[in-house]
């Protein structure tokens, strides 16, 4: 999971999602591909612009960083029965 002080220095840096796998099962590389966004009003939000690929555009925000790890063994780690409890194991 990504916390808001790591987010601060992430430019550049290359994020795995845990439950997007490519076609090998390895987790999805996403880059971070341009620079935090904080609010003061808001101390715990924040916003960093990732790509995948091409054409795939998001944001990391507060809300989605649980899906997001520094290193890929981290990833891995994680399926989705561990990341959403109501989904059944599937032995992916």
């Amino acid at each position: 999971m990504i916390t808001r002080q790591q987010a601060i220095w992430f430019k550049g840096n290359t994020l795995y999602h845990t439950t997007l796998r490519n076609v090998d099962g390895t987790p999805q590389r996403w880059k971070v591909n341009g620079e935090i966004k904080l609010w003061k009003t808001r101390p715990y939000d924040f916003s960093v612009p990732i790509k995948h690929g091409l054409r795939d555009f998001s944001y990391l925000t507060h809300v989605n960083a649980y899906e997001f790890y520094l290193s890929e063994a981290e990833a891995m780690a994680h399926n989705e029965s561990s990341v959403y409890p109501w989904i059944p194991d599937r032995g992916i």
